[in-house]
């Protein structure tokens, strides 16, 4: 069996109605008990809660500080975004933000990109929300010019959707980040994801269709003349894990993030059956999940999946 690595999505919004400040000692309380035993941890690039059922006042982090943030605390974990909002920022910017986070962090830095999906998010800070294939457009200049900037510490690039003019970027991030792509977009998105990504990564998918994904990827990768093996494939998805597939279902009826009727996309299931379900997209090539725990602010599902999930994958 592969090598397999597993992150800790910390969530970016309370949904049992805390404060903010009593959501962050949950973060901290979450992100204290397991570091050193989840390899990486993650945060999501959203300015208010992606999820429609929840407040749109409800207190959100925003990813890049709280990554600077909790990065200094928790030095025992990578840190990464997932994923990135490419039309949120400049690309230029973002070279530059996340080479002073890799250098600052030590080299645990994970650079998450995608081309975006949340119209009235866009809208509602003044951005313009341009259609699919022109914000995967702008995704794939993008990443040309951040990969320029950290590997040659400066950047000239005119393309149709982004100029940029000896845009420096020093000091280089020392390693060179990962670059991770989100999304599966099977047209557009999956041939910059084989043109430029070091990872890829898609959200909340059942094995089936995964391995769809995979099999679209790969012919992608023939037409470019990229090693599809040198992508690393991951998965990001939810968690709903007890003592008995009673409550955990129970778990994740009560969530606001399954959608009913496609249970199937989601980890759902006591030990053994999560267990399994995950060795399936193992054998599919997922080499590195990344998962969120539906009983959080509890951290007892993720503790049951330390104690009694990874042992039997690894």
């Amino acid at each position: 069996m592969v090598e397999v690595g597993f992150g800790l999505r910390v969530p970016a919004f309370p949904v049992d109605g805390s404060n903010f400040s009593e959501f962050m000692g949950q973060i901290h309380n979450l992100l204290s008990k397991f570091e050193g035993k989840f390899d990486s941890a993650w945060i999501c690039d959203h300015l208010y809660p992606w999820c429609d059922l929840i407040d749109k006042m409800t207190p959100n982090l925003e990813c890049l500080t709280s990554i600077a943030y909790l990065s200094a605390i928790y030095n025992k974990y990578k840190w990464g975004s997932i994923v990135l909002c490419n039309n949120f920022r400049s690309p230029a910017l973002v070279a530059k933000m996340s080479a002073i986070l890799q250098n600052l962090s030590g080299g645990r830095f994970i650079l998450g990109i995608g081309a975006g999906w949340k119209k009235d998010e866009y809208l509602a800070y003044g951005i313009e929300f341009p259609s699919a294939k022109v914000r995967v457009e702008m995704l794939e200049e993008a990443v040309q010019i951040i990969k320029s900037m950290w590997m040659n510490g400066r950047a000239t690039f005119h393309g149709k959707h982004y100029r940029v003019n000896d845009a420096i970027c020093m000091p280089k991030p020392n390693p060179i980040p990962p670059l991770m792509i989100g999304g599966g977009g099977e047209k557009y998105t999956l041939r910059v994801v084989a043109k430029y990504a070091d990872w890829w990564n898609i959200p909340n998918v059942s094995p089936k269709i995964y391995r769809h994904k995979l099999e679209v990827l790969r012919k992608h990768c023939k037409r470019v003349g990229r090693d599809y093996d040198e992508i690393v494939k991951t998965l990001a998805n939810i968690v709903a894990i007890a003592e008995s597939r009673v409550e955990a279902i129970k778990i994740a009826s009560k969530s606001p993030f399954v959608k009913k009727g496609f249970e199937e996309n989601y980890i759902i299931g006591e030990p053994d059956e999560v267990a399994e379900k995950l060795r399936e997209y193992i054998e599919l090539g997922v080499s590195y999940f990344i998962l969120r725990f539906l009983d959080f602010p509890s951290t007892r599902g993720a503790e049951l999946f330390i104690d009694e999930v990874i042992p039997k994958l690894t």
